[in-house]
Formats: C-alpha cells, sequence, structure tokens
C-alpha cells in the first residue's frame, strides 16, 4: 500500500517550536513580553495571525528569522518511528508529503527535514515538500491513504474516495470529523491502516 503521510503536527510536533520562537519574535517587534504557555489557546491552524494578529508581512519576517530554528527543534510524536518503521516491514511503501516551506533563506528545509527523519530512524520511500495541492498529489502518484493533521485536506482527499485518516491535534480537537477516521496516536494509526487493508 503506497501511505502518504504529512510531516508537522503528524509526524513531528512542529507547532511548540513554533510558538516557542513566535513568542521571542513578538517580543523583539513589540517590546512586550508574551504569553510563553500560548499553547493552550491555539484552535485553529492559522495560530500565527490569530494569537499574534501577524499580517503576512510580519510573518514572512518570523519565518525569514527563525523557521530553521524551529524545523531543527521539532520533537517526534510518540512512537512515530516505530510505527512507520513496522509499516514499511509489511510491505508499505512511505511517501511524506508536506507543505514546509523551500524558500526561506539561510533555511535548507529538504536538508533539515531528511536529518530529523534519518536521526530518529524514519524509512521513507519519498519525500516532496512545499505540496500546495495535496489533492492532486495524492491523485496523480495513486496513493492508497493519507495521514493528516488537516481536517480540510482530509475531507478534500476522502470527498474524492482517498482513505484519509486524522491525527488528532490542539487545531482540530473541537472539529467534528464525519466519516473520516480520527486517531489519537500513532499505535492507534497502524490499527486504522490494518483495517483499511482488509476491508479493500
Amino acid at each position: 500500500m503506497k501511505i502518504g503521510i504529512d510531516i508537522d503536527d503528524t509526524t513531528f510536533l512542529t507547532v511548540k517550536s513554533m510558538l516557542k520562537y513566535a513568542d521571542i519574535f513578538e517580543e523583539e517587534i513589540s517590546g512586550n513580553p508574551t504569553n510563553r504557555d500560548s499553547f493552550g489557546l491555539i484552535e485553529n491552524r492559522y495560530y500565527l495571525k490569530a494569537l499574534y494578529g501577524w499580517d503576512d508581512k510580519t510573518k514572512f519576517a518570523f519565518f525569514d528569522k527563525y523557521y530553521k530554528n524551529v524545523l531543527e527543534e521539532c520533537t517526534m510524536l510518540p512512537n512515530a518511528d516505530k510505527v512507520i518503521r513496522k509499516l514499511k516491514e509489511n510491505g508499505d511503501t512511505i511517501h511524506f508529503i508536506t507543505a514546509r516551506l523551500m524558500n526561506i533563506e539561510g533555511c535548507d528545509t529538504e536538508a533539515i527535514t531528511r536529518k530529523s527523519l534519518s536521526d530518529f530512524g524514519i524509512p521513507y520511500d519519498s519525500l516532496i515538500l512545499h505540496v500546495s495541492d495535496k489533492l492532486s498529489f495524492f491523485k496523480e502518484n495513486n496513493l492508497d491513504i493519507c495521514i493528516e493533521d488537516s481536517f480540510e485536506t482530509c475531507k478534500q482527499l476522502t470527498d474524492n474516495g482517498i482513505k484519509s485518516i486524522l491525527m488528532t491535534t490542539k487545531m482540530n480537537s473541537k472539529i467534528d470529523s464525519g466519516e473520516i477516521v480520527r486517531v489519537n496516536s500513532w499505535e492507534e494509526v497502524y490499527e486504522e491502516v490494518e483495517k483499511y487493508k482488509k476491508s479493500r
């Protein structure tokens, strides 16, 4: 089975390091101390705009300065490595598909991402970055199943007949996932993938 996996907040907990450096940057530009426990305040994936009120110019100034640090300091979701290795051992192919930015000066996003995957011993068959249209990518490459934290992406794929598994995060926990399978751990991801295989 060809499995497409998102990276940020699906395989690695990117939001934690993102908020750490966003707080630092906000204090730098505003001169005011910021809430160092803002993780509990995020409710959707546009949290940088919601929490800090940044426009696009400010947001990309933040990325230019700190995106490299954010990516390098991401921690892995518990047991993501073990489950992905098990899927690979079962004969599945693993394709990481992410919207991670590629145009940030001084930040080699691909090299950092490959190093993170290597450091945690996570096997994969391909890594594709800066993908904005995942539906087209899944269709063009005949991928069977998606593991993703974006409800919008899961919904779009599901509506087009592609099996999706939604990883629960702070940003999507209040969304009614409807027919989309929601999981809370990588162990549950494995169970759902195996269940889907048997149903085909």
